[in-house]
């Protein structure tokens, strides 16, 4: 489900629930738990990685399992998500991802709120397709894409709700960096080892400093609220549902 890898300084979680990473209420519990224990400190890390299997990052949300989801459960689901997405953000250590290979919906949001993002050179598709679904990204999804690729840009990949390829997403900024599969986790290390090259006390506080704008993504925010409703309604629940069925067609 969730491996912890020790690459001596740097941990790396890597995503292991086959056949693509989906994120259900078992994966999400794990790799929260694991991101705030380095969060308290109770596991010591001076950088983070977080990975994938050859070929699939993650497919994102497993709407089949969360289908099945009564409101008071999926408010729950929703809220451990939500505060991954913050803890990410929040983080007092620098956090890459390793893309290694599709990452759609639920996959480019974990990205969007780590320092930097490897993304696998090749066929595979990247991007907020929420729009495809019957469903609106939450502001701090939205905020943290703008932070990357700009509002004019944003916007546009926003409402079409379009996957697109990794040559696309590197033009846009979505991600930093393409590299050959086989390289994108020793990528995502070496970007982690470079920053800890550098004095910590200066980068951690630049890092902290030039980030604040993303710690700030989660003001004013209802927490969901907005999203869940969205998701129960008849119009959304019809659009999931055939996905669901496809998906398990």
């Amino acid at each position: 489900m969730l491996e912890t890898i020790n690459h001596d300084q740097i941990i790396e979680l890597r995503l292991n629930r086959p056949p693509v990473n989906a994120i259900n209420h078992e994966l999400l519990t794990a790799l929260h738990t694991a991101v705030k224990q380095i969060h308290a400190g109770d596991t010591v890390a001076q950088a983070l990685v977080i990975s994938g299997s050859p070929g699939i990052f993650s497919a994102g949300l497993d709407v089949p399992e969360l289908l099945k989801f009564d409101r008071e459960t999926m408010t729950g689901f929703w809220a451990d998500f939500y505060g991954l997405w913050r803890d990410l953000a929040t983080l007092p250590i620098p956090v890459a991802v390793a893309m290694t290979g599709h990452s759609p919906a639920g996959g480019t949001v974990l990205s969007l709120f780590c320092d930097y993002r490897v993304l696998a050179e090749g066929n595979y598709k990247v991007g907020l397709n929420e729009v495809q679904v019957g469903l609106v990204a939450p502001m701090p999804i939205v905020r943290a894409l703008q932070r990357l690729v700009g509002p004019r840009a944003a916007e546009r990949h926003l409402v079409a709700g379009d996957l697109i390829s990794p040559q696309s997403a590197l033009d846009i900024g979505m991600v930093d960096e393409l590299a050959p599969p086989a390289e994108v986790v020793r990528q995502a290390l070496a970007w982690c080892r470079k920053h800890l090259q550098l004095p910590a006390h200066a980068m951690l506080a630049s890092r902290q400093l030039a980030r604040a704008d993303l710690h700030r993504a989660f003001a004013d925010d209802d927490n969901g609220e907005a999203f869940l409703n969205q998701w129960f309604s008849p119009e959304t629940q019809q659009v999931l549902l055939s996905l669901a069925a496809r998906l398990q067609g």
